[in-house]
């Protein structure tokens, strides 16, 4: 066996896309700072029962499982952060008034969540925690259309949903907990045949309502034919009147509807959203409301928030930034160190050109050179190969 192969879906992220990595994560995290969201770090291991609190049988099948060594009890590597956010907020902060968090951090998937997907990625988010209203719905999601402008990717549209819909069908036509699995699954890929298979039996209007469903999707016209083709019913029509209200308060930005999409159905709780990029296959980023996952926590508070894989969003970047270097001699006379100490707190990458690697430090990025010319240190343009 090779040692030097990695598991399927996982890979190392080299020094170009390492650098975009880490530009951006800063230049997120300190928007999302000067917006008042404080920054937490959650552990990577922590015993399954919390990890898996309140987010449903999805993230059970996602998240790898191990035996602690000192307890001998179950525990989890994070497959999602969020739970992790909400305990914080519900069991150690214990704030009377609103808090806004952010973090950023690896988290490790069973499964790849497509063809080309990493089971590591690289999640930050932000999240608003004590306030029920609409607002907060608006605050996050003007936040997420923010960090994708920092991101230098345009969002072509952000779909709004509302997970209220489809709960209030399953109620009112009894579905039992696996065909609710089911019909979850066949609405996320829009599989029309097997919808129809699958509600055959489903009493009316709920079987109905539920083909209709997929239909509910694009401009406003997509809440006037909710409303047409789904049953009576206060939860909905709440529900799409939310709906109505958060895409008035955002009509400046690409919304658009779709109340068959439900993914994080198990643990959101109201609006849901994703945002999609021009050219990508999927959605970017993803959130909603979630206010029932801190209350196994022993505190259930308002909250919505969004988060995304910070790998995959900066291979979006329309144009990824590459800094250069500049090739300094080794040494230190003439007043060398001082001057190259002077560049690097303007920012500059100085790299010291070590004895007997001529002809390799194009490779590092070096594109000018620091010379001594007339007693001075001046930096200059490299000509030819160094």
């Amino acid at each position: 066996m090779r040692r030097w192969l990695l598991p399927e879906s996982i890979e190392d992220v080299l020094p170009p896309e390492a650098r975009r990595v880490e530009r951006l994560r800063r230049a997120l995290l300190d928007e999302f700072a000067l917006h008042g969201y404080e920054l937490v770090m959650p552990p990577l291991l922590e015993y399954i029962e919390s990890l898996l609190t309140g987010s449903g049988r999805d993230m059970d099948l996602r998240t790898f499982k191990l035996v602690d060594q000192l307890s001998g009890r179950t525990m989890g590597v994070r497959a999602d952060i969020t739970p992790q956010v909400a305990r914080i907020d519900a069991h150690l902060l214990n704030r009377k008034g609103v808090a806004r968090l952010c973090y950023c951090g690896s988290v490790l998937h069973t499964l790849p969540s497509g063809l080309t997907a990493t089971r590591e990625p690289l999640q930050i988010g932000a999240e608003l925690y004590g306030h029920a209203g609409i607002e907060a719905d608006v605050e996050v999601v003007r936040l997420l259309a923010r960090a994708l402008e920092i991101a230098d990717v345009k969002a072509s549209r952000i779909d709004l949903g509302h997970v209220g819909v489809f709960r209030a069908l399953s109620a009112r036509g009894g579905l039992e907990i696996e065909l609710e699995q089911e019909l979850f699954a066949v609405l996320q890929t829009k599989d029309l045949p097997d919808l129809r298979e699958l509600v055959k039996d489903v009493s009316e209007p709920v079987r109905s309502a539920l083909l209709a469903l997929p239909e509910c999707y694009g401009g406003e016209g997509a809440l006037e034919r909710a409303l047409k083709l789904l049953p009576g019913d206060a939860v909905i029509a709440q529900a799409v009147s939310d709906l109505k209200r958060l895409a008035a308060e955002l009509a400046d930005l690409p919304v658009s509807f779709d109340l068959a999409d439900l993914r994080g159905y198990h643990y959101h709780s109201g609006v849901a959203f994703a945002a999609y990029g021009a050219g990508h296959h999927g959605a970017i980023a993803l959130g909603g409301r979630y206010d029932k996952v801190g209350k196994a926590f022993g505190r259930g508070r308002p909250a919505t928030g969004f988060s995304m894989d910070l790998r995959e969003l900066s291979q979006l970047e329309a144009a990824p930034f590459s800094p250069r270097a500049i090739l300094a001699p080794s040494g230190e006379g003439n007043g060398l160190r001082e001057s190259v100490a002077g560049l690097r707190a303007k920012g500059e990458i100085i790299i010291e050109a070590l004895p007997g690697h001529d002809g390799t430090w194009a490779e590092t990025g070096c594109d000018r050179q620091l010379v001594l010319r007339a007693g001075k240190w001046i930096v200059e343009k490299i000509q030819g190969e160094v």
